[in-house]
């Protein structure tokens, strides 16, 4: 069994982690985060998301936060859109890289945007042609692959049809999300190959919660698979606001700790993300499931009473 000789982390904090929060996170102290990712090696950055602040009023900033992003030709700044007219401001914004995403279980869709499966796919569709034409690169995301109220609800035929359809009108890559924490190894395997088998040469990215505890087993079982990219989370943060008790996004830092002690390159430093989700915690004035970043605090506290 061979594993990747290389993996890239994104790293969704700054939107998945941070819209989670009711106590606003200012919008300097957004960028800080940001900027600390980026010189820990984070090669792409889920920034962001245009959403109506309605609905989630910690991204009321959204376009404050890209006008301050640190230019850098070794991040790739990217932000999540859900309809239209938020494509269109992530444009305007001066974002190159546009995240959509769309559910994959029809009960799921109804509950969540008011709409069936083939209706958000014929949104979708219209929102990639627009990227398209705008010269903008899309990753096209699914959610509850895995499962919505049981494990293995979500129609695999549904996922794999849904996939070759968006590899085929070209999206820069496609992400299968576990975004109620539902999968295990098992299934991640089943469910993977069978993807990889309909988008060819598509890049795929994984999306895991750690809800149930096997965040990182699943990351294994997608390495077997020869997956190369995954979306992580300073701290663990985040979840989703919207499916009740998905919890728990795997830690940006502990996932870069398994992947080096597989041999596996990330480039990420993992204590320097450490310290940036201790500066989040800290700020908050809470606790995330993230193991490593606590560890690296407690090692500081030693050597500085030492001292």
């Amino acid at each position: 069994m061979s594993l990747p000789q290389s993996v890239a982390l994104c790293d969704v904090g700054p939107r998945d982690g941070f819209q989670f929060e009711e106590q606003f996170i200012p919008t300097d102290r957004k960028v800080d985060v940001i900027t600390a990712l980026a010189d820990a090696g984070l090669p792409r950055i889920q920034v962001t998301s245009f959403v109506h602040p309605k609905w989630v009023p910690q991204m009321k900033d959204a376009e404050a936060v890209c006008s301050r992003l640190p230019d850098r030709a070794d991040v790739t700044y990217a932000g999540l859109a859900l309809n239209q007219r938020g494509l269109e401001r992530a444009h305007a914004a001066g974002l190159s890289q546009m995240d959509l995403s769309i559910a994959t279980h029809d009960r799921h869709s109804q509950d969540n945007a008011n709409r069936t499966v083939d209706e958000a796919v014929a949104q979708a569709d219209d929102m990639v042609r627009y990227a398209h034409e705008h010269g903008l690169a899309v990753q096209m995301g699914f959610q509850t692959v895995f499962g919505y109220q049981a494990p293995g609800d979500t129609p695999l035929d549904q996922v794999v049809d849904m996939s070759r359809h968006f590899a085929d009108l070209g999206v820069e890559s496609l992400s299968l999300a576990d975004s109620t924490g539902l999968a295990h190894p098992r299934m991640i395997k089943e469910r993977v190959r069978a993807v990889q088998a309909a988008i060819g040469d598509t890049p795929l990215v994984l999306h895991l919660h750690d809800t149930r505890g096997l965040g990182l087993a699943n990351v294994y079982a997608a390495l077997q698979c020869g997956v190369e990219r995954f979306d992580t989370s300073l701290a663990g943060m985040g979840g989703c606001p919207f499916i009740d008790g998905a919890t728990g996004n795997i830690a940006t830092e502990d996932t870069a700790y398994l992947l080096d002690g597989l041999g596996i390159e990330t480039g990420v430093d993992r204590d320097a993300v450490g310290r940036a989700s201790a500066r989040v915690e800290s700020f908050l004035a809470k606790e995330f499931p993230g193991k490593l970043h606590r560890l690296l605090q407690r090692a500081e506290g030693a050597e500085t009473a030492v001292e």
